[in-house]
């Protein structure tokens, strides 16, 4: 497996400190946070796409996605969800990155079916242009669908190859639900899977990998014994908690502890 690191936990870094910290502490790629408060997002010209293109390729470091914030399920006019989740898929293409991730973001006051309808609509519809642009749109495990079986229920009526899933570690097992079973859930559609650790349940706090209660060791064990060979990235959500220590100074410790996790597991 290969790792990768969000630029969550880097906010604001200019896309060449990112690569150094990637190239020094031993990290195959990145996922690029898009938003506008971030130095990658949709609104970047030609000119700024094809520069950070060139130094990732300079770098030797990947993009692994773009971390997009379209809501597929949320209520409202399809127009502007599509073309949110365009301009995600643009962005990526020009980058060179496989894959856009986006959310739920459902109306918990509305029907289940009703809301995982509307996402399905919408990921179908987004699936020829993704295909078109050979970019794969990832569904996160996330807000209003947090465990597989819940992401499921909408990418499984999609049924298009160009739409898949992040496994977000963190909202499954808040969820209830057991690596096993999410990897069951997901595993012909998973594109990635997002690593992290937390204080608890209740507390969730980012914490270097390991020192915490997620279980990813469990979570190494499912996907080394299926052979899934896929990245591993590191989200530490700096940006929401501030207090929170700078990644730069955990990156070699959590990369060792994933190194460690996957030769145990192997």
């Amino acid at each position: 497996m290969k790792l990768a690191f969000s630029t969550l936990g880097v906010p604001g870094m200019p896309v060449p400190e990112v690569l150094a910290l990637a190239s020094a502490h031993g990290y195959h790629g990145v996922e690029l946070r898009a938003h506008p408060e971030e130095p990658v997002h949709p609104g970047l010209p030609p000119a700024g796409r094809a520069e950070i293109a060139a130094q990732f390729r300079g770098a030797g470091i990947e993009v692994l996605g773009i971390a997009g914030y379209a809501r597929v399920a949320a209520p409202g006019d399809d127009a502007p969800v599509l073309e949110e989740i365009r301009g995600l898929l643009r962005l990526a293409h020009d980058l060179g990155a496989p894959y856009v991730r986006v959310l739920p973001g459902a109306d918990p006051e509305r029907p289940t079916e009703e809301s995982d309808a509307i996402a399905a609509r919408r990921l179908g519809t987004a699936a020829e242009d993704a295909a078109a642009l050979g970019v794969r749109i990832l569904l996160e495990t996330h807000d209003s669908h947090p465990t597989g079986a819940d992401a499921i229920r909408i990418i499984g009526p999609v049924g298009h190859r160009q739409v898949g899933a992040v496994w977000d570690v963190m909202h499954t097992w808040l969820g209830g639900e057991q690596p096993a079973e999410t990897y069951a859930a997901l595993a012909p559609h998973l594109g990635y899977v997002q690593v992290k650790d937390i204080v608890s349940a209740e507390d969730t706090t980012p914490l270097p990998l390991g020192a915490g209660v997620l279980p990813l060791t469990e979570c190494v064990d499912v996907l080394t014994r299926q052979g899934w060979d896929g990245w591993l990235c590191w989200e530490y959500e700096k940006r929401w908690y501030e207090d929170a220590a700078p990644l730069a100074g955990l990156l070699d410790a959590g990369r060792d502890h994933l190194a460690r996790l996957l030769g145990e597991a192997a």
